[in-house]
């Protein structure tokens, strides 16, 4: 399976562009959250990914709330889907995807989950699925500039328990296009410029 993949674009339409480009060429989309910006822009966003035709499996950042991404996507994008907390199959392979900041953000404004409500959330999660999550795992993909590890150790543990395919994530932007393994299963932060990956 061919997968193109991203995160926060957060309203760069022009990444978009890009995006919609080279989605052509694979067998599956992923966007691993933060389309919008502080919950601006989520609308126009969406409006210009919807061009891509490609299956594509979404979830929500923590600068949208799941339930607006969902509205988005079912009035704009009819190839999306967006996940947070299941999963569907695609070619065969189980994907499933939880969205949101977790551990819990410093923003107010933030769309979060704490590490328990993730890991009731990541129960559902099937072996050797392709997981897709907005935050990294706690030590991996997960650096900020000031060399805090701010990943989450429920995602760290699920993957840990489960040997994803394939895990993709965002959120920090530092990171992006960092990979890394946990367990048998590569990591990779994405970023907004689009990411080939392939998934036996």
């Amino acid at each position: 399976m061919k997968i193109l993949a991203f995160s926060d674009v957060h309203r760069d339409l022009d990444a978009c562009a890009g995006l919609v480009d080279m989605a052509s060429e694979v067998d599956l989309v992923i966007g691993a959250g933060d389309f919008a910006s502080v919950h601006e822009g989520l609308n126009e966003t969406i409006e210009a990914l919807s061009p891509i035709t490609t299956e594509t499996v979404l979830v929500p950042g923590n600068n949208e709330r799941s339930d607006d991404l969902r509205d988005a996507v079912s009035r704009l994008w009819p190839a999306a889907t967006v996940l947070h907390g299941d999963a569907v199959e695609v070619m065969g392979v189980p994907v499933y995807g939880l969205g949101g900041g977790v551990p819990v953000t410093p923003w107010e404004w933030s769309f979060d989950l704490d590490e328990g409500e993730a890991a009731e959330m990541l129960e559902a999660l099937p072996d050797e699925a392709l997981l897709v999550v907005h935050s990294p795992p706690k030590g991996h993909c997960d650096q900020s500039s000031g060399g805090e590890h701010l990943g989450s150790t429920a995602i760290l543990e699920a993957i840990e328990r489960t040997s994803p395919k394939l895990a993709v994530c965002g959120h920090i932007h530092e990171a992006w296009g960092e990979r890394s393994t946990a367990g048998s299963t590569e990591v990779v932060n994405l970023g907004p410029s689009g990411t080939l990956l392939e998934v036996g």
